[in-house]
């Protein structure tokens, strides 16, 4: 079995070197059917990759929430996602309103096959960017047996545009923990593990964790459909609910007054 503490943390500001295997998507046509892969800036602090699995939810990595100094939640306000990034034009931009991480997620824990199954966050943008504009990806369940994958992310040195490895394989896979041989380097924090189904790839985990076995690069992340419906209703729950108003109509008029006015069924 392989052995976590060979894991090297994936962080946002490290050294990402182009590989062969890796495409740059740099083109509009390159560029058709990822427009939902995103660039997460951290004002101040670096960047993430995100992927929309709904208009307004960005799917990422918890670790990519958080100062890894200080271990403090960065605020929502302070987040900006790119949606289909390249050569500074973006299809969208939109600020994060919202942030949920699981609650056993410890931003300043040591690495571990617990750590890295909660390194998942949603966030949630104020406004959401139309499917016509990006359209989301859904999470993959089922059979993986013998799936080939790929990996879609931002990381320093490519950072400009999303570079895409469109043919890796999973390594193994137990409780609930994946590695693979996509590669992902310092940067692709948060990215998505790609399963090929039909004409569109489906997200089968979060990339959370990069370290070397054997001299060989070699990708964690985990299995998210739990988590994730988990992290909805965070959000549900955390959402601010809607301020009630009240109007008082005068009798017989629309104006504001004391009274009621009754409406007749069929007519007024």
């Amino acid at each position: 079995m392989i052995r976590l503490a060979a894991i090297l943390w994936s962080v946002l500001c490290a050294f990402a070197v182009q590989a062969d295997g890796v495409r740059r998507l740099s083109d509009r046509g390159d560029l058709l059917g990822w427009e939902a892969v995103g660039r997460l800036d951290i004002q101040g602090a670096g960047y993430c990759t995100g992927t929309l699995i709904a208009p307004d939810l960005v799917l990422t990595a918890a670790h990519c929430a958080f100062d890894s100094t200080t271990g403090r939640p960065y605020p929502s306000d302070k987040i900006m996602f790119r949606a289909g990034l390249r050569d500074g034009v973006s299809i969208a931009d939109r600020g994060v309103a919202q942030v949920a991480v699981p609650p056993e997620f410890e931003p300043k824990g040591a690495v571990s096959r617990g750590r890295i199954r909660v390194d998942v966050a949603l966030m949630r943008l104020a406004e959401p960017i139309s499917v016509a504009q990006a359209n989301p990806f859904a999470l993959h369940s089922g059979d993986i047996s013998n799936a080939e994958v790929s990996v879609s992310s931002f990381g320093r040195g490519r950072s400009e545009a999303i570079s895409r490895e469109r043919s890796c394989q999973i390594l193994w896979q137990d409780a609930e923990l994946f590695a693979f041989d996509c590669d992902v380097t310092f940067g692709s924090s948060g990215s998505a593990l790609m399963a090929r189904v039909g004409d569109r790839g489906r997200i089968l985990a979060v990339v959370s964790a990069v370290g070397t076995v054997d001299g060989r690069d070699v990708g964690y992340g985990m299995a998210l459909p739990n988590v994730v419906a988990q992290l909805k209703q965070q959000l549900r729950r955390d959402a601010q609910a809607p301020k009630a108003t009240i109007r008082r109509l005068r009798v017989g008029s629309g104006l504001s007054e004391s009274g009621a006015k009754f409406v007749r069924p069929g007519g007024s």
